[in-house]
């Protein structure tokens, strides 16, 4: 069975998932006007939030990084590591393939 502290990792990674989509949800439904509450939608967006959240906790935890001089992720950092996930998967993919963006535009939309 799990130790306790992976344990703890992976409740907080979900819970900081979970709460950025949360958040983004929160504002997607406060950016447009009538746009309809679908609980099957959120729920699932909740849930992909909450596993980006704990495959990052998961990741750093693995990969042994360290944080503010603490040798080991703690669940307070893994909330927040699980809370940033998103935008920290998609900076590694950046800085991996080299691209300031995800998203290329095509050469003629460019201004020049």
């Amino acid at each position: 069975m799990f130790e306790s502290i992976y344990l703890s990792i992976l409740i907080a990674g979900f819970g900081g998932g979970a709460v950025r989509g949360l958040v983004g949800f929160t504002k997607h439904q406060y950016s447009y006007k009538n746009v309809p509450f679908k609980l099957p939608y959120f729920l699932g967006m909740m849930f992909i939030s909450g596993i980006i959240g704990v495959l990052t906790a998961i990741a750093i935890k693995e990969l042994g990084l360290t944080f503010l001089g603490s040798p080991q992720l703690t669940p307070a950092l893994a909330f927040v590591v699980g809370y940033a996930g998103g935008d920290f998967l998609e900076n590694v993919y950046k800085t991996i393939i080299k691209k300031p963006s995800l998203y290329s535009f095509p050469e003629d939309l460019i201004k020049k």
